[in-house]
């Protein structure tokens, strides 16, 4: 038996014509429909806005006591410190969600609600690229099927350049205020400074996505589609 589906309310306008609810209500539905994304871009904002004003402060007193004058905070936004420090942290982050995607679509974790089920049958290649299309569309298919890592992944090479432009001016920055010469941009890409700054926020994103693949086997988060249902046994996604 067919089960009726719940209509959104409407409105009969002066014209007789059948519109959707309210401004106000679509506001709220509009806010509910993506409270997620809103919420985390709020955190960003303000993370980010803590970020810049702690860390011009940090650098002003650090060049106080170098006997050097503070610096404005538009000047600041442009230094290499901050720029370095930005972008060292989304590269990190995009460079995790990148290879998760891309993992996640090859490898399986039994038991994870991270993971499909690794006894599931799944066809080979994608739904969108079909032989007989022409070579563009094809082409463009395939592109559009991997889409998501692509874009992580170019968002993560951006980020990369971002923190080695910032990083290398930083360097050159506190060259400058030691009285030592400035670091060749060529040489750079070997110094083990910048490495360190790199490696050091890799392994605590591959980390944290080991332990989340993991821990979400055992436990559970209740209404989150990252958990599994409560009652779920622990061996779900696989017998």
């Amino acid at each position: 038996m067919r089960t009726s589906v719940p209509r959104r309310p409407e409105v009969i306008g002066a014209a007789g014509r059948v519109t959707g609810p309210p401004g106000g209500q679509r506001l709220v539905r509009r806010f509910r429909d993506c409270g997620l994304t809103v919420a985390l871009l709020l955190a960003f904002g303000f993370s980010v806005g803590l970020m810049i004003a702690t860390g011009w402060v940090a650098h002003n007193d650090d060049l106080h006591q170098h006997g050097a004058a503070a610096i404005a905070l538009g000047t600041y936004l442009l230094s290499g410190e901050f720029v370095s420090a930005l972008f060292e942290n989304w590269e990190s982050e995009f460079l995790q969600m990148a290879a998760y995607v891309a993992l996640t679509a090859m490898l399986f974790q039994r038991g994870s609600s991270e993971s499909r089920d690794p006894d599931e049958e799944r066809e080979g290649g994608s739904p969108l690229v079909r032989r007989e299309d022409p070579l563009l569309r094809r082409l463009a298919a395939l592109i559009y099927s991997y889409s998501l890592t692509l874009a992580l992944s170019l968002l993560f090479l951006g980020s990369f350049v971002g923190h080695f432009f910032g990083s290398w001016r930083q360097a050159n920055e506190d060259a400058a205020l030691h009285g030592a010469p400035p670091v060749p941009l060529g040489s750079y890409i070997a110094d083990a400074g910048f490495w360190f700054q790199s490696f050091q926020n890799w392994q605590s994103e591959f980390l944290s996505t080991a332990l989340l693949v993991l821990l979400s086997i055992w436990l559970r988060h209740h209404g989150s589609p990252e958990s599994k249902p409560v009652t779920a046994p622990d061996h779900q996604t696989g017998g």
